[in-house]
């Protein structure tokens, strides 16, 4: 058991580690079903702009999608668990930062330690307008 969980973080780690052009496709594609979903009153406000373009340029995409579960929690799930709070969100971005596991099942979420605090913040925030 330790073994398949080994090689299931390592492919994950590796994964999420890729990067690459297609990142910039999935973002488009993200940020096309956010807008639809949430509606046009959202992409004007600058949280859902700056954390919108923030995730667009890392690697969340990899595991993370707007509306549905993906390896990782969907963002309106997230939303929808924790209460847009200024304490969730410096919980949330922490998480991000050091990585984790547990509170979405089994796999966990590998670290950006080269994300800052400030950036994962603003991501969260725009993560919880999603549940509106």
């Amino acid at each position: 058991m330790k073994k398949v969980l080994f090689i299931l973080s390592t492919a994950i780690i590796v994964i999420a580690c890729g990067g690459g052009s297609t990142e910039a496709g999935k973002a488009t594609t993200e940020t096309k079903e956010a807008t639809a979903s949430t509606g046009n009153a959202l992409s004007d406000n600058p949280d859902y702009q700056k954390g919108l373009a923030l995730i667009a340029g890392s690697d969340c995409l990899t595991c993370h999608k707007t509306s549905e579960k993906n390896i990782g929690p969907s963002y309106k799930e997230v939303a929808a668990k924790y209460d847009d709070t200024e304490e969730n969100v410096k919980m949330l971005a922490g998480k991000v930062i050091k990585g984790g596991s547990g509170n979405w099942g089994a796999i966990p979420m590998t670290p950006h330690p080269q994300l800052k605090q400030e950036d994962v913040e603003q991501m969260i925030k725009y993560i919880f307008l999603l549940k509106k």
